[in-house]
């Protein structure tokens, strides 16, 4: 098979910029602004978080079976993609636009059909690009193109809500700006991807109900070995992202340092994601994702250590990690199409849109389970959610054991999950071989 083009990869990869600007703000920006402007307690906001995202426990697998199951002759990733658009970007210009009066339930409402579309949205999308790319090497490659994209997004994402902050107009970000961008540029690159970027082929050569597509999910050693190391590290990552705000505010002192120290973190990544490309060409992409999960634990150490007025530590900590952050980002993408294949060879059936909704589901569950774990224990050791209120010691110091030394241990975890992981290139090129031969058997048959 021939490498996609850079022009197709471009076009692939557009949907990524608007689809990271919702998944950012909802976990990070979301929970300061709703305590904040509706003053309602941190708690009840990591509550419902968590009920969300507890929901997706049956939304995800549904749509990513029903995904599978679209006729091939209509375009099953591509129209099932583009039909999600109206109802994600809808979602989600509600959320981070609330009306005056806004409170608990209008962050429950939209913040669950924000979920459900942006699942309708995704799987699709990151099945395409399973199906797409069908290379060891080519995979990584596609997932550097989509991460920089959503990298990109991220980067709007941190910047439009802080401009009035920047300006000295608001106590909290302002989401305003973020919300015409999503509902404007969702639908205008989604249509422009499914306009410009062709159809996989599939390769199933039977089909199978849901129940014995979860039996086959469920014995796939290196898929479940991954989706464990995927769990741990998503956390490792989402408890510092839920915290970032509160503890640049509280802990560094330097609330108007938010946006440019995010703004850098994520900078950094763009950078990072191309040096993963490399890297992962040299050492295989399970251990290149290893070596650096320990360098960000070793550097991210530091920031326990830091107290008021250490903006440019932590700075330098925040350039450091966002470099680290592009393996993160573009290694495990692509290294989950690698397990599809393996599933492919077991079962018979290409089901990217079931495997995908699976590591969806395993990522919204680590947000969640961050909101719903750290928060709750911030309020038990006495921290303020207004950003403004003056902190106690044993708040501050639960801020920073929270922020810089429980992500550690799940990293370790992860690290110790995927080192010796079985799918390296020659066994994804024996993987392809097989699906092939079996496609061919199949349709002389």
């Amino acid at each position: 098979m021939k490498p996609l083009s850079a022009t197709t990869l471009f076009f692939y990869s557009l949907p990524a910029m608007p689809l990271a600007a919702i998944a950012l703000p909802l976990y990070i920006i979301v929970p300061s602004v709703y305590a904040t402007r509706f003053d309602i307690a941190l708690s009840a906001i990591g509550a419902a978080l968590l009920a969300i995202r507890c929901m997706d426990a049956l939304t995800d697998p549904l749509i990513g079976w029903l995904a599978d199951r679209f006729p091939a002759r209509y375009g099953r990733r591509r129209l099932v993609f583009a039909t999600s658009l109206p109802l994600t970007a809808l979602s989600a210009f509600m959320l981070f636009y609330p009306p005056e009066g806004a409170g608990l339930g209008h962050l429950l409402l939209w913040g669950s059909l924000l979920s459900i579309g942006s699942t309708w949205t995704s799987l699709p999308y990151a099945a395409w690009g399973a199906e797409l790319e069908t290379s060891y090497d080519g995979r990584v490659r596609l997932s550097a193109w989509r991460e920089g994209a959503t990298l990109l997004g991220t980067l709007l994402a941190i910047s439009l809500p802080f401009l009035g902050q920047a300006k000295g107009t608001a106590a909290v970000p302002d989401l305003t700006l973020l919300a015409f961008m999503v509902a404007l540029l969702l639908p205008l690159t989604g249509a422009l991807a499914a306009w410009r970027v062709a159809e996989p082929r599939d390769f199933s050569s039977k089909r199978l109900d849901l129940r014995q597509g979860l039996r086959f999910l469920i014995r796939n050693r290196p898929f479940l070995r991954l989706a464990s190391a995927f769990l741990v590290n998503s956390l490792a990552n989402a408890i510092p992202a839920s915290l970032f705000l509160y503890f640049v505010s509280a802990r560094l002192q330097a609330g108007a340092w938010q946006g440019p120290l995010l703004f850098a973190y994520f900078l950094s990544a763009v950078a990072g994601v191309p040096l993963a490309v490399v890297v992962a060409k040299r050492l295989g992409k399970h251990r290149a994702w290893c070596v650096a999960m320990l360098a960000s634990c070793a550097i991210f150490a530091l920031s326990a250590l830091l107290g008021a007025g250490n903006v440019i530590p932590f700075l330098a900590i925040c350039v450091a990690t966002g470099v680290l952050l592009g393996f993160d980002l573009a290694l495990p993408p692509a290294i989950q199409a690698d397990v599809i294949d393996e599933d492919t060879v077991a079962s018979g059936e290409q089901r990217s849109g079931l495997y995908f909704a699976a590591w969806s589901f395993v990522t919204k569950l680590a947000l969640a389970l961050s909101s719903g774990i750290v928060f709750p224990l911030l309020a038990m050791a006495g921290f303020k959610s207004d950003l403004g209120s003056a902190q106690s010691g044993e708040a501050l110091t639960a801020l920073s054991l929270l922020y810089a030394g429980l992500p550690i241990v799940f990293k370790l975890a992860a690290i110790w999950l995927m080192w010796g992981f079985t799918i390296d290139s020659d066994r994804q090129k024996s993987l392809r071989q097989q699906i092939e031969q079996s496609r061919e058997l199949a349709s002389s048959a």
